[in-house]
């Protein structure tokens, strides 16, 4: 009598912006007992939902196969997620369209044999623990740490499970629970925690007959009979494809920037400070951990083309100039301070501030102009780059331009945005003209 593995993945991810800071959880449990053999979690930077969710399949289906790393086609995994998305893709339902999303379903598709894997979708009430791990890393991202075994409390807050029936008495597998670790924290430069697992005697090793489903990499899906029902109300939405999203990266910092002058594109087209180049090289390294960044586009302006550049030469990728992304015209201002400005041109200065119609003085550009060709710029970018991550390196006023324009809010909004140098926002363009703000004003890549 053969003796078969009969394991369960709970996997998720989340971002706190979509994207933005995220973190996956995953946990392996047994299937026969219900007891968890193995947790997996970590912090990833900047991502999508849909990236940490993937994340977190792969760092399940990682840690079933490294518990049993020569069982083979014996070793059975049943992976539950609340992601539909995933869940639907991997079991191949649904098409894989985002271009990001095509190798991560790749690499989960290939860690076990195909026919060892089936996928369900379940309620987000019903995987409480890969949440709270999720969560759990995502804190300990922001507090700028890694997520640690020893101090998880996820499993605290899991559902009751109960085991599947009729699959064999256990039997101690302590040191494969010891290679699941030992294979997560070295994948994440840790050390690994002792625990237990059970091998389930299941009677028999033959492979199950294929089903009829052509799922990604030949995973076995869940017959259609068994899957959920698709959602209604608002997550019902028509299907538009993957938005164009806008990253929207300020440029570094020039000598002018700590003096909070006005540097338009009338000025002296200041190159990036030493403080700069180094926002611009720490920016580089984020979007290159990040992956997702597929095209770069940028204002004509130096230090945009400086920024640009860096990230450019770290991803290997072309940069693009588009014109329509030069910072706003401030003419007399250009240099100044706001001070010194209110101090020369008082008048002009009142009346810019009320009315975005005024332009500064000496032949400057108003709000409204350049708010005209900002939005012009945006239409030729989601045309040319639809369902594609595009890293927009701009400057202030175009980048608030953006996000104002995005949720249709007057002019006068832009005032109450704070856009530090180098710092991060995102907006996502979708086919029926909507527009999502995921993210304003990150600067933790800099810290």
């Amino acid at each position: 009598m053969s003796i078969a593995r009969q394991l369960v993945v709970e996997a998720d991810g989340g971002s706190r912006g979509n994207p933005g800071p995220a973190g996956y959880g995953a946990v392996v449990i047994d299937a026969a007992t219900g007891e968890t053999l193995a947790e997996a979690a970590e912090y990833i930077g900047v991502a999508t939902n849909n990236v940490a969710e993937y994340r977190g399949l792969i760092a399940g289906l990682t840690a079933a196969k490294a518990l049993f790393p020569d069982a083979g086609h014996a070793l059975r995994v049943h992976v539950r997620m609340d992601s539909k998305l995933v869940v639907e893709q991997m079991s191949g339902r649904w098409k894989i369209k985002h271009p990001d999303m095509k190798p991560l379903a790749a690499r989960a598709a290939a860690i076990l044999p195909p026919s060892s894997v089936t996928y369900e979708w379940i309620p987000r009430a019903q995987n409480k623990h890969a949440d709270r791990l999720a969560n759990e890393a995502m804190d300990a991202g922001r507090d700028g740490r890694q997520w640690e075994a020893s101090a998880s409390t996820a499993e605290l807050d899991a559902p009751a499970r109960t085991p599947l029936p009729d699959r064999g008495p256990p039997g101690d597998a302590v040191a494969g629970a010891a290679k699941a670790r030992a294979a997560l924290a070295a994948a994440r430069g840790g050390t690994a925690d002792a625990g237990t697992l059970f091998e389930v005697d299941a009677g028999a090793s033959e492979e199950p007959e294929p089903t009829d489903v052509t799922a990604v990499a030949g995973t076995t899906a869940v017959p259609a009979s068994e899957a959920a029902s698709p959602q209604v109300g608002w997550a019902a939405a028509p299907d538009l494809g993957a938005p164009a999203t806008f990253i929207l990266l300020r440029h570094g910092e020039t000598l002018l920037t700590p003096e909070k002058r006005f540097s338009g594109s009338g000025g002296t087209d200041p190159e990036l400070s030493a403080v700069g180049r180094d926002q611009a090289a720490r920016a580089a390294l984020h979007f290159a951990a990040l992956g997702t960044v597929q095209d770069i586009v940028c204002s004509p302006l130096r230090r945009c083309r400086e920024t640009a550049a860096a990230v450019a030469d770290r991803l290997g990728l072309d940069v693009r100039i588009e014109d329509g992304l030069r910072e706003s015209d401030f003419g007399a201002w250009e240099g100044l301070t706001f001070g010194e400005v209110r101090e020369r041109y008082g008048d002009d200065l009142t009346a810019w501030l009320a009315d975005p119609e005024t332009a500064p003085t000496g032949g400057g550009e108003s709000f409204t102009e350049v708010a005209d060709r900002v939005a012009a710029a945006r239409d030729r970018l989601t045309a040319r780059y639809a369902g594609r991550t595009v890293l927009v390196v701009t400057h202030v006023t175009p980048i608030k331009t953006l996000v104002r324009l995005a949720l249709e809010a007057p002019a006068q909004s832009m005032f109450r945005m704070e856009l530090s140098a180098a710092s991060i926002s995102t907006v996502a363009y979708y086919g029926d003209g909507n527009a999502s703000v995921r993210l304003l004003n990150d600067t933790s890549h800099l810290r």
